[in-house]
């Protein structure tokens, strides 16, 4: 039996470049995690929440990686669905950590549902457009809806409420809130990238993105974004200490 398990471990190494991603996703998400939680108690008291949201979200996604690793390996499809799950998990807990930062300069929890409604929009349109209406045509409908929901919660971060708030705190809460747009503007925005590669016939026509598999795209960029995202409340907490 192990020696079985040390085969299919070389041929996801050598072969299977999308396992492997879902393999070192999990793993990482997991030693985020893992870090995460154990700093909790080494954190100040204030910042205890942020931290802890922060390890939640990175253990979230370690938990739907390795079930879609498994779907992946089982079935040689795109775990889509299992994937939308963790991000309808996942991104509002990122928007959360926007709250969190700013409600000691007065945020209020509409700005908190603000954030969480659009993030919910976002996500359940991209997987309207994703995984049940998968033609061109559809597609590029519903990845503009989502795309709208989106550009909202850009400009709440970098120009909006949050970003306002922000930099009436401190100079450490305005340079983290700086820091996690720079994640949500262009870390974010790998995700469409994944979306045209997905798109039957390729997106708006774009053959460059054809061939490209949408579940590396999207691996790589829920690791720079959840572990990212966790790491820049981390340093905040230990500047604000």
């Amino acid at each position: 039996m192990i020696h079985n398990v040390l085969l299919e471990v070389h041929a996801v190494a050598a072969n299977n470049y999308v396992a492997f991603t879902f393999f070192i996703g999990c793993m990482a998400m997991m030693a985020a995690s893992v870090f995460f939680f154990m700093e909790v108690g080494n954190t100040s008291k204030e910042w205890r929440t942020s931290v802890l949201v922060s390890g939640l979200i990175t253990f979230i996604a370690a938990v739907h990686y390795y079930y879609m690793r498994d779907y992946n390996l089982s079935t040689g499809e795109s775990p889509v669905f299992f994937r939308y799950v963790d991000w309808l998990l996942t991104v509002p807990l990122m928007c959360v950590e926007f709250y969190l930062i700013t409600k000691k300069v007065g945020a209020k929890t509409s700005l908190l549902w603000q954030l969480i409604f659009a993030s919910v929009v976002m996500l359940v349109t991209g997987y309207i457009g994703e995984a049940i209406y998968g033609t061109e045509t559809q597609s590029w409908i519903w990845g503009l809806i989502s795309g709208i929901a989106y550009f909202y919660i850009v400009y709440l971060v970098w120009a909006g409420d949050v970003a306002k708030l922000a930099q009436a705190g401190s100079p450490a809460v305005a340079k983290a809130n700086k820091s996690l747009g720079w994640f949500v503007l262009v870390g974010w925005a790998i995700y469409p990238i994944g979306y045209i590669a997905g798109t039957a016939g390729g997106l708006f026509g774009m053959p460059m993105f054809q061939g490209l598999s949408m579940d590396i795209v999207y691996n790589i960029g829920d690791a720079i974004n959840k572990i990212g995202f966790g790491l820049v409340i981390y340093s905040l907490s230990r500047s604000e200490a």
